[in-house]
């Protein structure tokens, strides 16, 4: 490890699978987990190992299954928990628990009921027992994002010296902006004695579409793990984006951070996540949308034909995607048409394309999408026509 290295620790199999009706069978989740070593995932959150026997079945076969990604177990700070989550991954190379508790006034008052001091406690006797299991403790302090910052930085200080060697900041409402929760991370690295023994963990949900920009915040300013799903699933409004953060640390080089994740295997690890839970990735979703590296306006289809990057950040080959899309519709140019018509096997002329341009504009405004099938039948009688004509 450098202190550049970030750590992707994905839990699309515990937070992305609470998405309703998302719900994965044991092969299913075997095959995704199988997938992410592929795509060389760090940590591979496998299940909430008290939830349910089926749960606890699947976090023991995901061990069984991939060897190189540590497999996580998640728990609450309860005894019974932890022990279960320790049963469960009792047949992964590289086991951790993640335990804890919220640490925010809202859970501490309205949801434990109980105080500062008592969830301290709590918090610390919980790592404590989870280390007696296992080496690699993550701990965290849920709704970590609306707490106060003094009370974090003890809570912390705490469970490193009772174990902790990974301490998760989730901002589990989604309420933080950028700034503030950059701030809060680097408030952590600069006042919790003992944080240089643990790797500081973003855990951000993306109820205001923030998800993203405060994981990469959180990475400025000093964390070295970032939790996340394949296309942002999971509860509510869902989670950071693995493709999001991934890419935009290995696109921007003014972030100096690099991860081990394959990127040409994030569309087709996508496409598997889509599919095996049944749940549509949207169109225009950065990175792995149908539209991430689709054109359609004449303006930016010509800029692309010319140079792929004048309007195109990522070459789409790096993240698995064969090729970008010229779309034919009432807004494409010329040279869309003549691009896709020698694309089927047809060097029009400037007189040709003109003649053909004029009568694709008349299809187009009909349609909302001209295809191959569409412009070969504009191209066969509009050039046949010229011919007779002539």
């Amino acid at each position: 490890m450098t202190d550049n290295q970030v750590f992707i620790f994905d839990t699309t199999l515990r937070d992305g699978e609470q998405v309703p009706g998302c719900k994965l069978n044991m092969d299913q989740k075997v095959e995704i987990a199988r997938q992410l070593e592929k795509l060389g995932v760090d940590i591979i959150e496998a299940g909430f190992p008290v939830s349910s026997p089926g749960d606890f079945q699947a976090v023991q076969e995901v061990c069984r299954a991939v060897t190189a990604p540590t497999v996580c177990g998640l728990s609450r700070a309860v005894e019974n928990d932890i022990k279960t989550a320790a049963e469960a991954l009792q047949y992964a190379k590289r086991p951790r628990i993640h335990t804890g508790i919220g640490t925010s006034d809202s859970h501490i008052k309205y949801k434990l009921r109980s105080t500062q001091e008592e969830i301290l406690e709590r918090a610390v006797a919980a790592v404590k027992y989870a280390k007696s299991f296992v080496e690699d403790v993550e701990f965290y302090a849920e709704d970590a994002g609306r707490t106060d910052n003094e009370y974090l930085a003890r809570v912390l200080e705490a469970v490193i010296k009772a174990g902790a060697t990974t301490l998760n900041i989730p901002d589990t409402t989604g309420y933080c902006l950028p700034e503030e929760y950059g701030a809060k991370i680097r408030y952590l690295r600069e006042n919790v004695r003992g944080i240089e023994k643990a790797i500081l963990s973003t855990h951000c949900h993306n109820d205001l579409g923030l998800a993203t920009a405060n994981s990469i915040a959180g990475v400025q300013n000093g964390a070295r793990q970032i939790e996340c799903t394949i296309n942002g699933i999971g509860e509510r409004a869902g989670n950071t984006s693995l493709e999001e953060t991934v890419m935009i640390l290995k696109q921007r080089p003014d972030l100096p951070y690099f991860t081990n994740i394959s990127s040409k295997l994030i569309y087709s690890t996508s496409r598997l996540v889509s599919e095996r839970m049944g749940m549509p990735v949207q169109p225009n979703k950065a990175i792995v949308g149908a539209n991430a590296f689709a054109h359609s306006s004449g303006i930016h289809q010509d800029g692309v034909i010319k140079r792929r990057d004048t309007y195109e950040i990522i070459d789409p080959l790096e993240v698995g995607v064969d090729h970008s899309k010229i779309v034919l519709t009432a807004r494409s140019g010329r040279a869309a048409i003549a691009y896709r018509a020698k694309n089927i096997g047809h060097n029009l002329t400037k007189d040709e394309l003109d003649v053909v341009y004029a009568r694709f504009l008349e299809v187009a405004d009909s349609m909302k999408e001209v295809d191959d099938t569409a412009l070969e039948q504009i191209i066969v009688s509009k050039t046949a026509r010229a011919a007779q004509t002539a």
